[in-house]
C-alpha cells in the first residue's frame, strides 16, 4: 500500500509535466482518452483520408515486440531528465523506482504500476514526435505499443515503416513484432483495440466476441454455484453490454441475452432501471432539469 501511494504521488507530479508534451493522438493512460476514444478517432481518420470511403487508402498497423520488457532504463531516464522542471530529489526518486525492476540488463518496467504506464508514454513520445514532425504523418494514432498510420498509397507506408524500424532500433533500442505488422486496404477493416473499423461501422473483433461469450457463460456457472452474488453478476454483465454500445453489436447483444435465463434478464432490467432512476434523481437534485 505504501508503494502504491508513492507511485501515485510520483505519477501526479510527472503527469502534469509531460502530458502537455504528448501528441493529441496518444490514447493510453491519459485523461479523457482511452480505447473507445481512440477507435472513434481512427474511424474519423479513415473517413477523412478516403473521402468517406470513395477513394482507396491504406492502413499500416504495428506492434512493438516485448515493449515493457525492452524499455532501456538509461534512455528513459535521459528523456525524463531533459525536463528542467524536475528537481534533484525527484530525480533520485525516479531513478530508484525505474532501477528497482529489470527484466534483463537494465531493461524493463513492471506491468501494472501506474508509473509504468506514464513512463511508457514518455518513452514512446519520442516515436510520436518522430512520426509527426520528421515523417509528417497526419493520420497517426497510438495506444501504448500499438499504433496505426493511414496513407493514400501502399508505397508511402512501406517507406514510413522502414524509417520507423530504423528509429526504434537506433534511438529507443526497440523492435517491431514482425508477425503483427501489416498493411491493408481500409475497406478490409482495421483491427484496433478490440474493435474492427469497417466502412461506415465499427464491430467487435471476432476474438473479443468469443471471449465475451465465454466470460458470461462462466459467470452464469459461478452464479448457479453460489460463488458470486446476483449483484456482482449484474455488474459484470452490464460492463460487457456497455462495451457493445460503442459498436454495431445488436447480434452479440442478442446472443448474450440468449445465454441468460428469464429470471436473470428480469433482474438485470430491474438493476438498470434502478440505476437510471437514481441518476435522474441526482440530476434533479442538482437542478439540471
Amino acid at each position: 500500500m505504501r508503494d502504491r501511494v508513492l507511485y501515485q504521488a510520483v505519477y501526479r507530479v510527472l503527469y502534469k509535466i509531460f502530458d502537455p508534451k504528448f501528441i493529441f493522438d496518444s490514447y493510453s493512460s491519459r485523461n479523457f482518452k482511452g480505447t473507445h476514444a481512440g477507435v472513434v478517432r481512427l474511424q474519423k481518420f479513415a473517413r477523412q483520408i478516403s473521402k468517406n470511403y470513395r477513394i482507396p487508402a491504406y492502413a499500416l498497423k504495428c506492434d512493438i515486440k516485448k515493449f515493457f520488457d525492452s524499455i532501456d532504463h538509461e534512455i528513459l531516464l535521459n528523456i525524463i531528465f531533459k525536463s528542467s522542471k524536475i528537481d534533484e530529489n525527484t530525480r533520485w526518486l525516479i531513478t530508484k523506482i525505474i532501477k528497482s525492476f529489470e527484466k534483463t540488463d537494465d531493461k524493463g518496467l513492471p506491468l501494472g504500476n501506474v508509473t509504468s504506464q506514464l513512463f511508457a508514454n514518455i518513452y514512446l513520445n519520442e516515436l510520436d514526435q518522430f512520426v509527426k514532425r520528421r515523417l509528417k504523418q497526419k493520420y497517426y494514432i497510438r495506444y501504448c505499443d500499438d499504433f496505426v498510420i493511414l496513407a493514400k498509397n501502399k508505397e508511402e507506408l512501406l517507406n514510413v515503416l522502414l524509417e520507423i524500424k530504423g528509429f526504434l532500433s537506433e534511438r529507443l533500442l526497440l523492435n517491431l513484432h514482425e508477425n503483427k505488422v501489416n498493411i491493408r486496404k481500409l475497406q478490409q477493416g482495421i483491427d484496433f483495440l478490440g474493435y474492427v473499423v469497417l466502412p461506415h461501422r465499427i464491430v467487435l473483433r471476432t476474438k473479443t466476441k468469443r471471449r465475451v461469450y465465454k466470460k458470461i457463460m462462466n459467470l452464469v456457472g459461478l452464479l448457479k454455484a453460489g460463488k458470486i452474488s446476483k449483484e456482482d453478476f449484474s455488474s459484470s454483465v452490464q460492463s460487457y453490454l456497455g462495451m457493445l454500445t460503442h459498436c454495431k453489436g445488436e447480434t452479440v447483444r442478442c446472443n448474450v441475452i440468449n445465454i441468460l435465463t428469464p429470471e436473470l434478464i428480469l433482474f438485470l432490467l430491474f438493476v438498470v432501471s434502478f440505476l437510471v432512476c437514481n441518476k435522474l434523481y441526482r440530476l434533479n437534485e442538482l437542478n439540471i432539469f
